[in-house]
């Protein structure tokens, strides 16, 4: 896998169905090395740390892989790297399937001097649809499962596109990012699901967020 444009983005208002909104999803393409550190890149910002940031979502990765899929859905739209807010748009995941099939949470990675960890899927809020000004844009996202992922960072260091994101390690029995999502929006509960989740909430990389959301299901699955 291959960090092919690393993107970043500062805070900035828009206005949105007669709201003033602040956002950070506008993201360009840095010519430049940067530092990554815990909570995210130098020169890149959340903008409500209540949903977005925090050392679990440090890096969203997007495979550049789906940019084909989404300018034939989005036909009047240019989409230059960062267009989905990713800070680093990647190659070299989609071979067969989903990228998100063939990721896990708790998978490692080097990716120049610094070190990450993917954690959790991506649940886009409503600043998607303001993005690309369409109000069912968060609904076409989650149905063409193509979500892309977050990173902790676990060895803070500097990093450029052009830079190889290296498999270090994948912890035991993972679960893949396509099937942490499908649970995570599934009504109801199979034995096999119920197995699975179980494997996600094993996983340390897992936030706590989504390990106490799983146990509250498995919770009522047995009552």
């Amino acid at each position: 896998m291959k960090l092919v444009s690393l993107n970043c983005g500062m805070p900035k208002e828009v206005l949105w169905h007669g709201q003033n909104v602040t956002t950070s999803i506008y993201k360009e393409p840095v010519h430049a090395r940067v530092a990554l550190r815990t909570l995210n890149l130098d020169g890149d910002r959340q903008s409500d740390l209540t949903v977005h940031g925090g050392k679990y979502k440090a890096v969203y990765c997007y495979p550049i892989d789906y940019y084909c899929y989404w300018q034939t859905e989005l036909p009047d739209h240019l989409l230059p790297y960062g267009s989905f807010g990713e800070n680093f748009s990647v190659e070299g995941l989609v071979r067969e399937g989903l990228a998100e099939d063939s990721i896990h949470v708790g998978d490692r990675f080097s990716v120049g001097s610094a070190e990450v960890v993917v954690t959790q899927p991506r649940l886009p809020c409503y600043k998607l649809g303001i993005k690309f000004g369409l109000d069912d844009m968060v609904k076409r996202f989650l149905k063409s499962r193509r979500t892309g992922f977050y990173l902790a960072v676990t060895r803070e260091g500097d990093v450029g596109a052009g830079d190889d994101l290296t498999l270090l390690s994948r912890g035991p029995d993972p679960v893949s990012i396509s099937e942490i999502t499908r649970l995570y929006v599934a009504k109801e509960y199979g034995p096999e699901d119920a197995s699975l989740v179980r494997r996600a909430i094993a996983a340390d990389a897992l936030p706590d967020s989504w390990r106490t959301y799983f146990q509250e299901k498995l919770n009522r699955l047995s009552n």
